[in-house]
């Protein structure tokens, strides 16, 4: 004590120190999360990229089965013009 007063350095030191730790803490805290933030950024292009050739085979399928289904209209409408009909039949 001086003039009275308590001297409170010792607990502005200890407040120091206490807040340099948290700062401490919270730069590893934000590290961590940064590299974790990284982490699912690069899966989600992987998942991205999966999705992308997934729905490019899907596509890819249905164009497919969209010619074979032109295909086999094509195919019908050869077959019904080739088909000889009875002249005697009537056509209803």
């Amino acid at each position: 004590m001086t003039n009275g007063r308590r001297l409170l350095r010792p607990h502005i030191d200890a407040y120091r120190a206490a807040l340099a730790e948290a700062k401490a803490d919270l730069s590893v805290m934000n590290f961590r999360h940064e590299c974790r933030i990284a982490d699912l950024l690069r899966q989600l292009d992987e998942v991205r990229a999966a999705f992308e050739e997934l729905r490019a085979a899907v596509l890819a399928r249905q164009n497919a089965e969209h010619e074979l289904a032109a295909l086999h209209r094509e195919r019908e409408i050869a077959r019904a013009q080739a088909a000889e009909r009875d002249p005697c039949q009537p056509l209803n």
